[in-house]
């Protein structure tokens, strides 16, 4: 049996015993637990979208269930086992639509610092869907879910609310994106950002509104990321080139810092199917930002932000290219939040250092299994790096 197969059943041998634990609570429609807290927006047939809490069917701290930054180092199996805990909710809503009792008990969940104890009542049972499909060209920006179901009623007891974050939400002329990065900044971590710019709490009053699950995460990373990189500009020029390589749930990175006056960043995606047919896909900037949305999806984005934090920690500038290799075995979309901490925990790490770019990209492909010619043909800045610049006979 292939390790893929050997994954998927003791997914579902976990399931099982989550139902059989769960059953009596499964047997309403009436569900009460404590929300980690997390709520859902989605996309489709926006500007009318389903709009909702999520909650497990019992109590205590459930707060892991929907926290990524707590999931370094947690296996695939254990990741999807915290999706299959949480049954989502849902209500068509207009996006444009945030005032009344259900959207502000959504917005007092945003807020608060603890679980959230909270009653649903289904229209029906909630059904069951399981993401298998092997991973695709674009990894899904939103952690998948396991449950979904319509509602008829949604109770919440609310808890004391974070207060870093409700002043932002009172603060109704501030920009959305001067709120993320003021919230940033004061240590909140980005999951929580994504949930209330998500749940229209973010920005100026006439502007304020529901975002998709999906679109806020991308616009957290975006906007985040673009803020420290305006920062790095006046930093020194990174000494040596610096490579980092690291491995978790399948997805392989080699991330390479290159000294640089120009920021530049670039991220080449493979991933291999299971019939071992090798994708490749790319996307970059150079000396300016993305002006399109990028091919490998919100990916981007979640990698920039990470080496855009790295550089700013360590104060130096530099270019930055990212291989990332995606294993078959990494069957289940888990989210681009993976790619973000991933990357974060490579950098945690003592990256090598070398006297040249091309001794560098020859230790990065290394712990790949692509060619060297392979990288090469999807890279800008590797081909860019292979030509003198005017400026190399100016000086």
């Amino acid at each position: 049996m292939s390790s893929i197969d050997e994954i998927k059943k003791r997914l579902k041998i976990n399931w099982y015993q989550f139902i059989n634990t769960n059953s009596k609570k499964f047997a309403s429609n009436v569900i009460d637990g404590s929300s980690p807290p997390s709520i859902f927006v989605g996309e489709f047939g926006y500007p009318q979208v389903m709009v909702g809490p999520m909650i497990p069917p019992y109590h205590g701290d459930t707060s892991i269930l929907d926290k990524p930054e707590l999931w370094s180092g947690k296996s695939l199996e254990e990741i999807v086992n915290y999706r299959t805990n949480l049954l989502k909710g849902t209500i068509v809503h207009n996006v444009n639509n945030i005032s009344g009792r259900y959207i502000e008990s959504l917005q007092e969940m945003a807020l608060s610092k603890k679980v959230v104890e909270s009653i649903v009542t289904f229209e029906k049972m909630p059904s069951l869907y399981v993401n298998e499909k092997t991973l695709t060209k674009k990894e899904s920006e939103e952690i998948p879910t396991i449950f979904s179901a319509p509602m008829s009623d949604f109770k919440i007891v609310p808890s004391a609310a974070d207060r870093k974050i409700e002043k932002k939400y009172y603060d109704d002329d501030l920009y959305a994106s001067d709120a993320i990065v003021e919230l940033y900044s004061n240590d909140i971590n980005i999951s929580q950002i994504s949930k209330v710019l998500s749940i229209g709490m973010l920005g100026r009053r006439k502007n304020r509104k529901l975002v998709p699950t999906k679109w806020s995460i991308t616009a957290a990373d975006d906007i985040l990321s673009l803020y420290l990189i305006n920062k790095i500009k006046e930093n020194t020029i990174l000494d040596n080139y610096l490579v980092f390589d690291f491995n978790h749930l399948s997805n392989y990175y080699s991330v390479i810092f290159i000294p640089d006056d120009v920021w530049s960043f670039e991220m080449i995606e493979s991933w291999i199917d299971t019939n071992g047919t090798v994708h490749i896909g790319s996307d970059s900037e150079i000396g300016k930002r993305i002006d399109h949305y990028p091919s490998i999806a919100g990916a981007y984005f979640a990698a920039r932000l990470s080496v855009a934090e790295y550089l700013f920690k360590k104060r130096k500038k530099a270019s930055v290219l990212i291989l990332r290799e995606i294993h078959p075995e990494y069957f289940v979309s888990l989210g681009v939040w993976q790619v973000r901490e991933g990357i974060r925990e490579c950098l945690n790490s003592k990256g090598k250092t070398f006297e040249s770019f091309d001794s560098a990209l020859k230790y990065a492909i290394s712990k790949t299994s692509l060619s060297k010619v392979e990288w090469i043909k999807s890279s800008s800045i590797i081909r860019n790096k292979k030509q003198k610049r005017m400026s190399d006979y100016l000086s």
